[in-house]
C-alpha cells in the first residue's frame, strides 16, 4: 500500500476544493474531444469498421430487434461479447442518434483525470504534483487520438481500471466488483487484463481478496466469452476465429499458437524482440518516459495480456498510438508512474518541464494535423454526399461507401461498396461517391460497381453530381 490517505471515504466523499482545477480540465477536455469527433463525423472520415458496426447494433437494439451487424454478418455479441451495446441502447430509447457515442467515449476519456488526481493524492503527492499527473494524463497522445477514431466500448477499460485500483486500495470491494464487471462487458478480452489486475493486486499490492476476486472473475469470464456467448452467437467460426491471421506466423489455430509459444522459444523471442516493437515500446512510453523508474514497474503485470497481444501479432494497427489496442496498458503505465514519483524516483522534476515534456508529446504524436488534411479530403463532395443521403427517406437497405454509412446505418441491412462484384440486389438504395479513395476500396470499385448498376434496369439514377451517383431499386407492380 502506498502511503498517503488511503481512508475508505476516499473516492465518494464530498469534493476537495484543490480537486476544482482538474475538474474544469476534463470539462474543457470533453466539450474538444465532442467538437473534434462530430466535425470529423460531419465530413465523412467516421467509418463502417467501426462506427457503423456500433451504430448499428445499437440502433437495432434500441428497437427490439436481433442487433445482427450485415458489415459483420453476425451478431453483435459474436463479435467481443459486449454486453455493454445494452444499456448503451437506453440513450437511443431516447433519440437514435449516433452522436450520442462520441458524447459517452469523450466523456469517459476524459473523466479518467479524476481517478488518476485521487490515486495521485492517495500516493502523497503534492497538490501541484496532482495536477501535473493529471494534465499529463490527458495530454497523452493516445487519449485523443482514439477519441477521433470513431467509437469503441472498451475506452472505458482506461478510466475504470484506474477506479478500480483506487476501489481496491480504499477497500470498497462493492464497488471493485461493480467496476470490473463494467470493464468485462466492454470486450471479453478485457476479462485478460482484469485477470492480470488480479495477479498483481495479490502479489504486490497485498490486496489478497480484491486479487483473487479479479483472478477468478477475469478467468471465468475469458473462459465464458470464448466458449459460450461467441459461439452461441456467431453464425460460424469466423466470429471467433477473424482475428486469428494477426497471429498466422505463429501457427493455425489457437492450440498451435499456444503450443508454438511455449515449445518454440525462438519463434516466441523472434516474435517479440525486432525494431517494430522497439518503436512501439517508445511510442508507448515515450509521453510519460520522464516519470518512469525501472524500480517500479511491478504494475505492468496488469498490462501483460494486452502488451503481449501487441508486440506479438504483425497486424501494424496494434502498434501505434491511433487505435484502440493500447488502451488497457495505458492505466498501469500511469500507475508505475505515481508510484515512482512517491518513492521520488522519477528523473525530471519540475512541474514545468513535466509539462512541456507532455505537450511536446501531444504535439509529436497527437492527430490534431488531420483536421487540415486528410480530414478535407472529401470536402469538394460534402454538399452533393449530404444531398444524396436526404434523399433516402425510409429504412430501406443500403449499400454504401464506408465513410458514408455511419450516416445510414439505422436499418436492418447495409453494407459496405467494396468488391466490384459483389451482389448489390438485395439493397434497395445504392449511393456511391467515385471520387476519392474509400477506407474499403479505392474509387475503381465504385466506378467499376456503377457501370453495373446502369447497366440493370432493375434501378433507377435518381442523383448524380460531381460523381456521386445515388440508385434506387424499382419496385415491381403487379
Amino acid at each position: 500500500m502506498l502511503k498517503g490517505s488511503p481512508a475508505k471515504g476516499l473516492i465518494y466523499s464530498h469534493l476537495p476544493p484543490e480537486i476544482y482545477p482538474v475538474l474544469r480540465l476534463g470539462t474543457i477536455a470533453t466539450v474538444i474531444f465532442i467538437i473534434c469527433s462530430a466535425v470529423r463525423h460531419a465530413l465523412f472520415n467516421s467509418n463502417g469498421w467501426d462506427l457503423g458496426i456500433f451504430d448499428q447494433a445499437i440502433y437495432l437494439i434500441s428497437q427490439g430487434q436481433v442487433p445482427v451487424s450485415t458489415f459483420l454478418g453476425f451478431h453483435i455479441l459474436a463479435d467481443h461479447a459486449a454486453l455493454v451495446f445494452y444499456p448503451l441502447a437506453l440513450l437511443y430509447r431516447i433519440y437514435a442518434d449516433v452522436h450520442w457515442l462520441f458524447v459517452v467515449q469523450a466523456v469517459v476519456l476524459a473523466s479518467g483525470v479524476l481517478p488518476t488526481w485521487y490515486l495521485a493524492r492517495q500516493a502523497g503527492l503534492t497538490v501541484k504534483m496532482r495536477e501535473t499527473v493529471a494534465i499529463a494524463y490527458i495530454l497523452y497522445p493516445l487519449i485523443f487520438n482514439i477519441n477521433l477514431f470513431d467509437f469503441h466500448p472498451d475506452v472505458w477499460a482506461l478510466p475504470g481500471i484506474l477506479w478500480a485500483v483506487l476501489a481496491a486500495r480504499a477497500g470498497r470491494l462493492g464497488w471493485f466488483c461493480g467496476l470490473l464487471i463494467s470493464i468485462v462487458i466492454c470486450k471479453g478480452a478485457l476479462a485478460l487484463t482484469i485477470a492480470a489486475l488480479g495477479v498483481w493486486l495479490l502479489g504486490f499490492e497485498k490486496k489478497r481478496l480484491a486479487g483473487a476476486i479479479a483472478f477468478i472473475l477475469g478467468v471465468a469470464w475469458f473462459i465464458l466469452a470464448i466458449k459460450f456467448v461467441i459461439p452461441y452467437f456467431g453464425t460460424d467460426a469466423a466470429s471467433l476465429n477473424r482475428h486469428l491471421n494477426r497471429y498466422q506466423h505463429l501457427g493455425d489455430g489457437y492450440g498451435e499458437i499456444a503450443k508454438n509459444l511455449i515449445f518454440n522459444p525462438l519463434l516466441l523471442l523472434k516474435s517479440i524482440f525486432n525494431l517494430a516493437n522497439l518503436g512501439y515500446l517508445v511510442l508507448l512510453l515515450g509521453p510519460l518516459a520522464w516519470g518512469l523508474s525501472v524500480f517500479y514497474l511491478w504494475p505492468l503485470i496488469g498490462a501483460i495480456p494486452a502488451l503481449a497481444m501487441n508486440l506479438l501479432t504483425q497486424y501494424q494497427a496494434q502498434k501505434d498510438l491511433i487505435h484502440q489496442y493500447a488502451l488497457p496498458i495505458l492505466p498501469f503505465v500511469l500507475l508505475c508512474v505515481i508510484g515512482a514519483i512517491a518513492r521520488d524516483r522519477h528523473w525530471l522534476k519540475p512541474h514545468r518541464l513535466i509539462t512541456l515534456w507532455s505537450l511536446i508529446a501531444f504535439f509529436a504524436l497527437a492527430k490534431y494535423g488531420y483536421f487540415w488534411s486528410i480530414y478535407l479530403r472529401n470536402l469538394d463532395t460534402w454538399g452533393e454526399t449530404r444531398a444524396a443521403i436526404a434523399l433516402i427517406q425510409d429504412q430501406g437497405s443500403v449499400l454504401t461507401n464506408s465513410e458514408i454509412s455511419p450516416h445510414l446505418s439505422h436499418r436492418k441491412l447495409i453494407a459496405m461498396g467494396d468488391n466490384p462484384s459483389l451482389d448489390y440486389q438485395p439493397f434497395q438504395h445504392i449511393l456511391l461517391n467515385a471520387r476519392y479513395s474509400s477506407y474499403s476500396s479505392p474509387p475503381e470499385v465504385a466506378r467499376q460497381l456503377i457501370k453495373k448498376i446502369r447497366q440493370d434496369p432493375g434501378y433507377q439514377l435518381v442523383y448524380r453530381k460531381n460523381r456521386v451517383f445515388l440508385f434506387n431499386k424499382i419496385s415491381k407492380v403487379n
